[in-house]
This record gives structure tokens, C-alpha cells and sequence, in this order.
């Protein structure tokens, strides 16, 4: 489905990513773990347009690289970056409806399964999100792009800075993604939840991925978490 080969990214003249290679197959959840500044957001960005970058990412077979991130959304992949970048005048409903895809005649997705997986939200509805806690702001950005119907979904750090209870309901979220055959590329630091609900792992180092294998296998590979995950 996702295919990255010999991607190279750039800030500027800096260097970021050293020919980076991953897949993800679909109703696959891959999660791509590593330090920070190890180069997965910058990963994430390259997919989505939103840096300069070089070599191949092929969606569905066909080229992507140069393409602008609007159309590349339109082509089925969602994306939750880390800063979540919810609309704070708008209410939870009002940021849900921004994120419906025109011209779907059946979405997967609609605002009872939104509340149904987040209840919050369906409490706060009406409230604008801008007074939402760290927490609800990530189930609404969650909630938001699969309201725009994605065949992927690539979340950056969704449970960074969250309680251990949403943590839990970010996790059930994954799952139902799984059971939605929505494919999924996870970024984490947290080796726990992507050990969980991972189907593969990969881990980046210096701008390269650095293992790529089972999480049974990461589990087992102490000198992989020593040398490129732990601090």
C-alpha cells in the first residue's frame, strides 16, 4: 500500500533522513519508534509533502513525491501530527465536520462512531475546542481525520503528555482501526503501547531505519533498545 525507498529528506541544507525504506501493507499497524530527533516525524512530513525530499514514496503504486500534502490527503492517507493543530474557535462538532471528505458516498466514518469511541467528545460537543484539555484535543484530532475517510492514517505521538486512561482509549482506537482494515503507521516513544498493537516495528537511527522486524523479535533484540531506543 505504503512503499518509501532511498527517501532522503531535507530542512533547508540540512540533511535529515538517510535513505529511508519502509512499508506498510494493508490493515497493517507499523510503528516506527526511536528518539526524538531520530528522524520519524520528518518521516511522517516526507509522506505528507510537507518537506523537501528525494528518491520514491509510491501510495497504491503510483509516485507521490512532489505532490502537494492537500492532494496527497485526497489520495487516502490521513495524517495527526503531533502538534494536533485542532481549529480553538470552532466546537468539537464544528472540527469533527471540517473533516468529512466531499464526494464519499458511503464513509466508513460518521460523527456516531466519533462519540462512540470517544465519549468525551460527545459530552463536549458544543464546547470550543480551543478549552478542551491536552487529552480531548487529541481524540479530536484523531477523530477528525477519520472523518476524512483514510485508507492510512500516520499519527505522531499521539499519547505523549496524556493520562494513562487515554492512554487506554487511544489504544482501543488502534484496534478499531485494525478491525476497520484502516492501515496504520504509528510514531512512538512509548515501546509499550507500539509493542501492543503493532503487527511490525521498525526503529530509526540517525535518519535510517536501524531494525525492522516483529515485536516479539524487538523484545527480544536488548541491544536494538540499548543502543536506539532507551535513555
Amino acid at each position: 500500500m505504503l512503499q518509501l525507498r532511498e527517501v532522503h529528506a531535507f530542512y533547508g541544507k540540512s540533511h535529515v533522513l538517510h535513505g529511508v525504506d519502509l512499508d506498510v501493507g494493508s490493515g497493517e499497524i507499523v510503528a516506527l519508534l526511536g528518539r526524538n530527533g531520530s528522524g520519524r516525524s520528518t518521516t511522517a512530513k516526507a509522506i505528507m509533502g510537507l518537506v523537501a525530499s528525494t528518491g520514491s514514496i509510491l501510495w497504491q503504486g503510483a509516485e507521490i513525491v512532489g505532490r502537494k500534502t492537500f492532494e496527497i490527503a485526497h489520495l487516502g492517507i490521513g495524517y495527526v501530527p503531533e502538534s494536533r493543530d485542532i481549529f480553538p474557535s470552532l466546537t468539537v462538532h464544528q472540527n469533527l465536520m471540517l473533516g468529512r471528505k466531499r464526494g464519499v458516498a458511503r464513509p466508513r466514518w460518521d460523527f456516531e462512531d466519533m462519540y462512540r469511541l470517544f465519549p468525551r467528545l460527545k459530552e463536549r460537543q458544543h464546547t470550543d475546542a480551543g478549552v478542551l484539555s491536552g487529552g480531548e484535543q487529541q481524540m479530536l484530532t484523531l477523530g477528525r481525520t477519520l472523518m476524512g475517510d483514510p485508507q492510512l492514517i500516520i499519527i505522531d505521538e499521539p499519547t505523549e503528555g496524556l493520562a494513562p486512561k487515554i492512554v487506554e482509549a487511544v489504544a482501543a482506537f488502534l484496534h478499531e482501526l485494525r478491525a476497520r482494515g484502516v492501515s496504520v503507521l504509528l510514531i512512538e516513544q512509548k515501546l509499550t503501547i507500539a509493542l501492543e498493537v503493532a503487527d511490525r516495528c521498525l526503529v530509526m537511527g540517525h535518519g535510517r531505519v536501524v531494525f525492522a522486524g516483529s515485536p516479539a523479535a524487538l523484545r527480544a533484540s536488548d541491544a536494538v533498545r540499548r543502543e536506539w531506543l532507551e535513555v
